[in-house]
């Protein structure tokens, strides 16, 4: 069965690829190492191997069994479109994901252009399959690409996550994206968000008219400065987009 989470804008976690590389800045703190590293040389532990790259057939047919509809996010512990995760495989789990149509998945990237690649090739230019949601991480000015990238994606469901916010991204143009997410960095070492650009983004996606979710100020822990910006919560969510033979039941079940 996939994980429950405690990520506020998903319901679980399906992880058919662990493990990773840094890629920018963003990867620096990544949680995912910090938490796999841990158990790193314990036998029959799924993280023995720590943060090295490892992927999970067995885990591929997790979501076909999993009945009730949900919010997945996938691999939350790696990045699908890493340069060594096998072409081939990378087919299987999106066969996965159209097989168990019921569930939407949230496909979250640094690897932007190879997402892209792959997408444009895998669909020939037809538009990516409405329940599969594909977003990149952006976390300042510098990787701000990752956006143009995304928006040269087939698919009306694209997203970003810019999450750890390191730095200003500036007057990005969002027109395309359905969905902002945008966070601190949490854990040891976290670096601080500057109030300013996280007030910036919240400003371009009421211009963009792209739903605006604030996840967390970050700090020693995830909810160390709450959940408040500007004085109010912002919970955004692109409910437009999600399939509608399946929103009244993730509704429901929210």
């Amino acid at each position: 069965m996939a994980q429950k989470t405690e990520i506020e804008w998903t319901d679980a976690t399906w992880n058919p690829v662990t493990g990773c590389t840094k890629v920018g800045p963003g990867c620096d703190n990544c949680y995912a190492e910090r938490f796999a590293e841990r158990w790193r040389g314990i036998p029959g532990h799924p993280y023995e191997q720590g943060f090295d790259l490892r992927i999970w057939p067995e885990r591929l047919k997790q979501p076909a069994r999993w009945k009730k509809p949900r919010m997945i996010f996938v691999n939350s512990m790696s990045d699908l479109f890493h340069k060594d995760v096998p072409r081939s495989y990378v087919d299987q789990v999106f066969d996965a994901m159209e097989v168990a149509d019921w569930h939407v998945y949230q496909v979250l990237t640094k690897r932007s252009s190879l997402m892209r690649n792959y997408v444009r090739s895998r669909y020939d230019g037809a538009k990516v399959p409405s329940h599969i949601w594909l977003g990149v991480s952006v976390e300042d000015a510098a990787h701000k690409n990752r956006i143009e990238h995304l928006k040269q994606i087939n698919s009306e469901a694209r997203f970003i996550s810019f999450e750890p916010l390191l730095g200003p991204v500036g007057n990005v143009d969002l027109l395309g994206v359905a969905w902002a997410i945008v966070g601190g960095e949490s854990g040891p070492g976290a670096r601080v968000m500057e109030g300013e650009w996280a007030t910036e983004l919240r400003r371009i996606c009421e211009r963009d008219r792209v739903a605006f979710f604030f996840k967390q100020w970050g700090g020693a822990r995830p909810k160390s400065g709450g959940r408040t910006l500007d004085g109010e919560e912002w919970n955004g969510f692109p409910w437009e987009i999600v399939p509608a033979t399946i929103m009244q039941q993730l509704r429901s079940a929210g």
